[in-house]
């Protein structure tokens, strides 16, 4: 490839690098707010979490880049451009993957410590912070990695507004050379070489967070 076609490719990459860490910085802050929520004592904000999670889960990531992308201006009036579109539209969805991950951590923490909380008159918020939270942390890293992995591949699906991510950029490259086999194969060992080293920060992060609890 020309000089001009791999600074097509790089810019792809960066593009999509810095819309996983928005998006992926969304989730995470979507997982936790709304997953804490799906564990609260009032059953309103249980249920409100609730249906934020099943209606986020039950729609797809492709269809809400759309609404957010087309239907928001509409709408609202305002439009926003493609790097907060996406980030938008796959925090919040993965977000909602991400609180039961969180939700099903705080639920696997022993009611002992829970209640061990109490008769130290820890508050709710304390309870959280210094008991359930120290302990469930760790235990979300694997399956947080997976999602991180999964939302890594899913922005791929900003290609459909323009975006210049890895995706669209190697399209283009490939309509330029007329060479798919070879290009998309590029594409494919570049995003496995992201995932990778993901995967590697996370199980790093993993083993940081296990040996603190210990």
């Amino acid at each position: 490839m020309t000089s001009g076609l791999w600074d097509l490719v790089l810019k792809g990459i960066w593009t999509t690098v810095q819309l996983l860490v928005f998006s992926a910085l969304l989730a995470a802050a979507v997982s936790f707010a709304v997953g804490i929520a799906r564990t609260h004592r009032r059953w309103f904000v249980r249920f409100l979490a609730g249906f934020y999670t099943e209606v986020f889960r039950g729609t797809s990531a492709l269809v809400m880049i759309f609404w957010v992308f087309f239907v928001l201006p509409l709408a609202f009036g305002w439009q926003l451009v493609p790097m907060w579109a996406g980030t938008l539209a796959l925090g919040l969805t993965y977000g909602a993957y991400g609180s039961e991950i969180v939700r099903g951590a705080l639920n696997a923490v022993s009611p002992a410590q829970t209640e061990g909380g109490i008769a130290l008159g820890f508050t709710p918020g304390q309870r959280l912070r210094k008991i359930l939270l120290p302990q469930a942390v760790p235990e979300m890293i694997p399956p947080f990695s997976n999602l991180l992995i999964e939302l890594l591949k899913g922005t791929a699906l900003v290609s459909v507004m323009g975006m210049g991510d890895l995706a669209f950029s190697g399209n283009l490259v490939r309509l330029a050379l007329q060479e798919s086999a070879e290009i998309y194969t590029y594409v494919l060992l570049l995003y496995f070489v992201i995932a990778f080293l993901l995967t590697r920060v996370m199980r790093g992060l993993e083993h940081h967070l296990k040996a603190g609890a210990r």
